[in-house]
């Protein structure tokens, strides 16, 4: 009567509850560890991915010994079960295969450093070993993740190609012109010149940055491990150069235009014109894409599912 209650307090990720009646009660204590007749709560909380009541394992005093507790039918211990597919209503919270991915290799590690190296060892009645079982259920994840990593950084490298084009063009063809006798830029003085300049080599240099960090996930080898960290960072630098270079590109279309009329100040209009039709497609791109970056570095750098918890009981 009590396992079940505690199980279901777990699905509901109840902690609160689970401290008072523990401490109202500490025999209730073994139920928690141990599990009675059934797996310890900590099994389901690991298998449905319950990261409140998973928390709680990680302050246990006894918490290695959770660990080291094996499932009488399956003979999986805590990280075999670490190494099954969460419940799809669990990944459906997460956008992205990707995401998804890593996700899933954060709860395997946060369990593995819970573990005995023994226990990293153990097989299960299937013959299997805890990164035996993760990559068997996880194949499916891992082709998605790898066809949504290269569908993204596809896109994003048809932007920065086109950036790239943009911008060595306008190197070349400097605003005002060249000299004919030095071959130097006529406006060189012009602060506004310099504006145009600098900007126009800040996005050429992050464009091309931002071009080969996505060659370089699309050549990856695509393995489990590299969706911890290796994959997201290169999306995350990707995507950073490239939405630095459509900002200096902006800045040194506006630096153009404004060298065109700098000096007839009755159609200064012409810059509020120009500047809030040509921001609406790039504000539009940095709308869309702008979420998934952020995402992607607090999936990747944030804080995550994994609190530090005071020690317990």
């Amino acid at each position: 009567m009590f396992e079940k209650a505690l199980i279901s307090v777990s699905k509901v990720e109840n902690v609160e509850f689970l401290l008072r009646v523990t401490k109202a009660n500490t025999e209730l204590i073994t139920l928690l560890s141990c599990g009675g007749s059934n797996l310890p709560i900590f099994f389901h909380a690991v298998k449905y991915r319950r990261a409140e009541i998973f928390n709680l394992l990680r302050g246990f005093r006894f918490k290695n010994v959770v660990a080291s507790i094996v499932d009488g039918e399956t003979s999986n211990t805590l990280l075999h079960v670490a190494a099954l597919l969460a419940p799809s209503s669990y990944l459906n919270g997460i956008p992205g295969a990707a995401l998804q991915m890593q996700r899933e290799l954060q709860w395997f590690k946060a369990v593995e450093s819970m573990v005995d190296p023994v226990d990293r060892l153990a097989v299960n009645k299937m013959g299997l070993n805890p990164i035996e079982l993760f990559r068997e259920n996880h194949t499916d994840l891992r082709t998605e993740g790898e066809k949504w990593m290269k569908e993204t950084t596809s896109s994003c490298s048809v932007v920065g190609v086109l950036i790239v084009g943009i911008m060595f063009a306008a190197a070349l063809t400097v605003p005002g012109g060249n000299n004919e006798d030095s071959g130097y830029p006529i406006l060189m003085k012009e602060k506004l010149f310099k504006v145009f300049l600098i900007s126009d080599v800040l996005s050429l240099c992050s464009s091309t940055i931002s071009l080969l960090t996505c060659l370089g996930i699309v050549t990856s080898r695509y393995a489990e491990e590299d969706f911890l960290y290796s994959l997201p960072t290169k999306l995350i630098i990707g995507l950073s150069m490239l939405f630095l270079s459509i900002a200096t590109m902006m800045i040194s279309f506006l630096a153009t235009i404004m060298i065109m009329v700098q000096y007839n100040f009755s159609r200064l209009w012409v810059i509020v014109i120009v500047t809030v039709v040509a921001g609406v497609p790039i504000t539009l791109f940095v709308l869309l894409q702008f979420p998934l970056l952020v995402e992607v570095f607090l999936s990747t750098y944030g804080p995550g599912p994994f609190k530090k918890v005071d020690e317990w009981p």
